[in-house]
């Protein structure tokens, strides 16, 4: 008999990795037990046959890990997660038109570069360019040629040479040719001109500091002029940007202008801003049934891109309630439940939950204070009562 124990406690081995393999475990009781049949069939041998060392530092687990704390009720702070997206100030952003018809020659900016005022974005050819410089001269001759006959008659008039009808006539002839120079010197000045230059070229300057947005034109294209509904460029001043949430028609009467709000951004997750409520709108959207909440943050940094999505959450109330840790709800389909210890074994029960607030849960039924439910370990009770 004692010859056959090696190949037993081979056997012993290979049975107990197969084990393992699947997932399975091999209780306590019965190791103990397989380990004194075997040794006291091995009783007889002038040398005592021990186990192999694998098995003899094998470590079996009794029970998965599971730590109960109590249901407490608590004030739990009402909070509404309001979908927002980020949008430049409207009262920054400037679409630049073409001031007249032409081809643009060339673009020199790209989205996302900064600009100064005065900074020369575009250039487009035009004809009208000649035009506008053509229409200078002569409203500068005629007003020259006005000026010298209404100064002829003035000087004949106080000689009593001249009648007072004709110095008068002379005069508002001057003042028509001088008023259609100035409107011929504005045009040139709309169009970023020069009076002494004479090129077909015009430039597109920026108006105000900021960064490039959008470009919608190309080197090559031809584009209209004011009518055209679409700018060549538009730039924005993000020095601050403007946070619009939708607010729903239920949730009106919760939320005042100047309520404190705490924003989040799916690009930064982690990350947080305070802000108030600045506005309110009062028209209603027809088809979503929502208000535009606005919130003014400053964006230094231009970390806050436009048509980046986030939350508003703001706080509405507060009220007592049950609450448990979120790790002890399992949720399974659309059924929660949580595993309550009784008598000393852990049993599930089906509650209604309602809001999160952290790491906390809400319980609206099923629980009562002071009971103990698994926070820890509670997704190992799932196989069975333990």
């Amino acid at each position: 008999m004692n010859t056959i124990l090696p190949p037993l406690w081979a056997g012993l081995l290979s049975f107990t990795m197969k084990l393992k393999e699947f997932g399975l475990r091999l209780e306590g009781a019965v190791l103990t037990l397989l380990v004194a049949v075997l040794s006291l069939m091995g009783c007889g041998r002038s040398e005592k046959a021990s186990a192999p060392p694998e098995l003899q530092s094998a470590q079996f687990s009794s029970a998965p890990t599971v730590r109960h704390v109590a249901v407490e009720r608590r004030l739990v702070h009402d909070v509404l997660d309001l979908a927002a997206k980020v949008q430049p100030d409207p009262t920054k952003l400037v679409r630049i038109y073409p001031p007249t018809s032409g081809r643009v020659v060339s673009v020199s900016v790209k989205p996302g570069d900064r600009v100064r005022r005065g900074e020369t974005l575009a250039v487009l050819q035009s004809g009208d360019v000649g035009t506008a410089r053509a229409d200078f001269t002569k409203a500068q001759i005629e007003a020259n040629r006005a000026t010298r006959a209404m100064q002829r008659i003035k000087s004949l008039y106080e000689h009593g040479a001249a009648a007072e009808k004709d110095y008068i006539e002379a005069q508002a002839m001057a003042d028509s040719a001088h008023a259609e120079l100035e409107r011929a010197s504005q045009r040139l000045s709309l169009l970023n001109l020069s009076a002494r230059a004479n090129s077909d070229r015009v430039g597109l300057a920026a108006p105000t500091d900021g960064v490039v947005l959008e470009i919608s034109a190309a080197p090559g294209e031809f584009s209209k002029s004011l009518e055209s509904s679409n700018p060549i460029l538009t730039i924005a001043d993000l020095t601050t940007v403007w946070v619009v949430a939708d607010l729903y028609e239920k949730d009106v009467a919760k939320v005042l202008p100047g309520s404190p709000v705490i924003v989040t951004l799916q690009a930064y997750p982690g990350r947080s801003w305070k802000g108030r409520i600045a506005s309110i709108s009062d028209a209603l959207d027809p088809v979503t049934r929502t208000l535009k909440i606005r919130v003014v943050l400053p964006n230094t940094g231009r970390e806050l891109k436009p048509e980046m999505f986030g939350t508003v959450r703001l706080e509405t109330g507060a009220h007592s309630a049950l609450v448990v840790p979120a790790t002890a709800v399992i949720r399974e389909g659309g059924k929660t439940s949580v595993f309550v210890e009784k008598d000393g074994t852990s049993e599930p029960r089906r509650v209604t939950v309602g809001t999160t607030v952290g790491s906390e849960v809400e319980v609206l039924g099923g629980l009562q204070a002071g009971e103990q439910v698994a926070s820890e370990g509670a997704e190992l009770l799932k196989g069975g009562p333990q």
